[in-house]
């Protein structure tokens, strides 16, 4: 998913989320920006600016969508940036 995600013209990089805990932990390590639940996965990034983010949004989620099963695709943009930056945005 976060290889999709990140594919997404506009997206500029995945985030941690506010508080740090958009991440889903796997054996051997962690994919900052996925949180999976049992109804929801939830995406969290950073955007580049010039594009409408409603339509970055509904790039994301119909991108995650065939990945995601019945779960539905919640995306929050935690950050709005003009230069390659935002790839460190999350980074520990």
């Amino acid at each position: 998913m976060a290889e999709t995600v990140v594919s997404c013209p506009g997206v500029a990089a995945l985030t941690r989320g506010r508080f740090g805990t958009a991440t889903t932990y796997l054996p051997g390590g962690s994919v900052p920006g996925v949180r999976l639940h049992d109804e929801a996965v939830e995406i969290h990034v950073a955007v580049r600016y010039g594009r409408p983010i409603p339509e970055i949004v509904a790039e994301v989620r119909e991108a995650v969508s065939p990945l995601s099963g019945d779960r539905r695709v919640d995306v929050t943009v935690e950050d709005v940036t003009d230069t390659e930056e935002a790839r460190k945005v999350g980074s520990p």
